[in-house]
């Protein structure tokens, strides 16, 4: 077979190591070719494609980024599934597989529904597809985030400040949660859970009182509870999504106002995606690579891998896109219980 690979989306460490372990294990064990497709689904559509060899993987387990290059343009903007089954009869590619999070696997749906032999790989730092236990590159920013929020206690500490610090997530809180337990955030503030600024600024007064700086995590994504207008505003990317980000910057103000405490704010970004991926995130890539060459290789056409428990299955695309894996309010309660 003839299999073309590309990567949708936001940048991740370990994309990577899912394209070598597909192209090693689909070149060695089953003679599979592999075409490489630049930019994403808009490289797909603009005939952006070059052949993959084995050769051109080496050493990439270690590589953050992706060699592929990425974007979050669509292609239904560009001539859509009609295109798409143009372009691929050109280039004689049997089958696609894509790697991307929640928009590129709905899109990934939306094809195989008109015909189009595809398979989807989960790709986000945020965690948030609902049919796998845990996606690659989540637990790189939970490390990144981990080690930045250490890194700012103690110029906290130094100063007797407050720290907010900015975490990414889009609307759901996975890396704040997990990122603010193991630093030992004073409060974790995610979009499944509103809170009011004013206890907000308890848990700020509290740490205090205890001879403690406050550190306050908080996701890209969190809304306060109540009438106060702090929603982050920065238009849509390139598949219509709303552009996060800002809420912490909106935060501090609120919090120094209210506690008479200086408050200081750093947004981590895109330091969350860059970098190499940990070891972790490099073993579970290479893995959904390799199921993702399987599945290919058995026509499981319109089904995505996952990891459940420590197993890698195919499920379908619809029940990774149907809904997004929030937090539930149990895990985040239970983090509360340390919070102030």
């Amino acid at each position: 077979m003839k299999i073309g690979i590309l990567t949708s989306g936001g940048d991740c460490p370990g994309l990577n190591a899912v394209i070598r372990g597909a192209v090693i294990k689909g070149d060695s064990i089953y003679g599979h070719e592999f075409l490489g497709i630049k930019d994403g689904f808009k490289g797909l559509v603009l005939d952006k494609i070059s052949k993959l060899p084995r050769k051109q993987v080496r050493g990439l387990a270690k590589q953050g980024g992706t060699i592929l290059g990425t974007s979050r343009i669509g292609p239904f903007e560009h001539g859509g599934s009609e295109r798409v089954k143009e372009v691929m009869a050109k280039h004689g590619m049997d089958a696609v597989i894509a790697i991307g999070g929640e928009g590129t696997l709905t899109v990934a749906r939306m094809l195989h529904e008109d015909g189009i032999p595809i398979v989807g790989v989960p790709k986000t730092i945020d965690n948030d597809l609902s049919a796998t236990d845990y996606t690659f590159g989540f637990d790189t920013a939970v490390s990144i985030a981990t080690e930045s929020i250490d890194r700012l206690r103690t110029t906290a500490e130094s100063h007797h400040r407050c720290m907010v610090v900015e975490v990414m997530g889009r609307h759901v809180g996975w890396i704040a949660l997990h990122a603010g337990l193991a630093s030992g955030a004073h409060a974790v503030l995610i979009p499944e859970v509103p809170v009011t600024i004013e206890q907000i600024a308890g848990w700020v007064k509290a740490t205090v009182t205890r001879g403690r700086a406050p550190v306050v995590c908080v996701a890209e994504g969190f809304t306060l509870k109540g009438d106060q207008d702090v929603v982050a505003k920065g238009g849509v990317d390139g598949m219509g999504r709303p552009r996060l980000g800002g809420i912490g910057e909106q935060l501090t103000p609120l919090i120094e106002e209210l506690t008479g405490i200086e408050t200081r704010c750093t947004t981590l970004g895109h330091l969350q995606r860059g970098g190499v991926p940990t070891a972790y995130d490099r073993v579970l890539a290479t893995r959904f690579g390799i199921a993702a060459v399987d599945a290919v290789t058995k026509k499981k056409w319109g089904t995505m891998v996952a990891l459940r428990g420590t197993d890698i299955q195919s499920v379908h695309l619809s029940d990774a896109t149907h809904e997004v894996k929030s937090v539930p309010y149990a895990r985040w309660e239970e983090a509360a219980i340390l919070f102030g």
